[in-house]
């Protein structure tokens, strides 16, 4: 080596340690910091002969999920986001490179951990959270609000049901028909069941509801609704499949909210089919997850939509079911429990082949696990 590359690398030794803007320490295998950069020391404080989880986050033990502690096991670099502490009792996140230090032998005698500090980025997220659950709170309102006339309508249309199996079934009672009991009897018993259900998801939409989350397996709702429907879907001559992608990692979930959205899916694609010209029917639910994006889809062969349809599909209280069969509130309830998870609604359908409905979870926009109820 000359002696001018010489007295770069001695510089560089000497003065880059100190002058790049991440924070830099080095930890042995006992957890205490032995050498940390001035930028370091000035997010953090003194650090000299302390432990990395005293100096980074305030705490007297080691953590469980340490990421130094299983670069010392398997040697590998690790990349990860942390909550910390800062040397004025802020609350901070970083990004955190984890590598391992070896000596001659290829023993990991240390690891460098070299920490980039992103809490602005996590409090800009957080605000375009919140802001997009206003956001979604101010819709709800408003369709509530444009809604209350359709509810007369939708009202009104039950109401004619009920009218008209009293009258089959006075009228049955009067001759004595049993025939004619029945069928209005089962005209009164289908209206009541509307009502319940309109009522119940009109009461869901207008109040809203908290979500729980909790982590779950994110395959588990597609089974349970795959258990609901799959036989009542087969009397009706419509095959229901299920395709998951197995092992999928726990998410942070509203398991209830993610169950009632995949139900709504379900019942509409199931209708769609029966709706469609073709004999029988298909609907496919499936799971998958592709680039740390969640993807549930129900696909279906039934009788799809145009572009007016479409366009209409998160209006209130539209329906393509027949009159007194929809309320036209399920999407919406679908779409303000996937916003609430920070996801999104899509939807592709060509008319008279069928439609596709997915819902989109990026893992890093989903919601922070709910306290446990006291």
């Amino acid at each position: 080596m000359t002696p001018h590359k010489k007295k770069i690398s001695e510089w560089l030794h000497a003065h880059l340690f100190h002058q790049v803007p991440v924070d830099i320490a080095v930890i042995d295998s006992s957890y205490r910091i032995i050498e940390a950069n001035q930028t370091f020391e000035r997010h953090y404080g003194e650090w000299r002969g302390r432990h990395c989880y005293q100096v980074y986050k305030g705490k007297q033990d080691r953590c469980e999920d340490c990421g130094a502690a299983e670069t010392f096991s398997d040697g590998r670099v690790q990349l990860r986001e942390e909550e910390g502490v800062s040397k004025d009792g802020r609350k901070v996140y970083y990004m955190v490179h984890i590598a391992p230090l070896r000596d001659p032998e290829e023993e990991i005698r240390y690891v460098i951990e070299m920490s980039t500090d992103v809490t602005r980025m996590h409090l800009l997220q957080e605000q375009l959270r919140e802001t997009e659950r206003e956001k979604l709170e101010a819709e709800r309102l408003a369709a509530v609000g444009q809604t209350v006339a359709g509810l007369a309508h939708g009202i009104k249309n039950v109401l004619m049901g009920l009218e008209g199996g009293m009258y089959v079934l006075r009228s049955g009672i009067q001759k004595q028909d049993q025939r004619r009991i029945e069928r209005g009897w089962q005209m009164l018993d289908g209206n009541v069941s509307r009502i319940t259900t309109f009522v119940r998801e009109f009461l869901d939409f207008a109040r809203g509801r908290e979500p729980h989350v909790q982590l779950i397996d994110p395959n588990e709702p597609a089974r349970q609704v795959y258990v609901l429907f799959k036989d009542a879907a087969a009397k009706t001559g419509v095959s229901l499949e299920l395709d998951l992608q197995e092992q999928l990692r726990e998410a942070p979930m509203d398991g209830e909210g993610i169950h009632t959205c995949l139900a709504n899916l379900v019942s509409n694609a199931v209708d769609a089919c029966l709706m469609s010209t073709r004999a029988r029917g298909r609907v496919v639910l499936s799971t998958r997850e592709e680039d740390g994006t969640l993807f549930y889809e129900v696909e279906d062969d039934g009788m799809g939509m145009d572009c007016e349809v479409k366009q209409k599909l998160f209006t209130s209280f539209f329906s393509t079911k027949p009159s007194g069969e929809g309320t036209g509130l399920g999407l919406l309830v679908t779409r303000r429990i996937v916003q609430e998870h920070g996801g999104q609604v899509a939807i592709e359908s060509t008319e008279g082949r069928g439609s596709t409905f997915r819902l989109e979870f990026p893992r890093d926009r989903l919601p922070a696990i709910s306290p446990p109820e006291s």
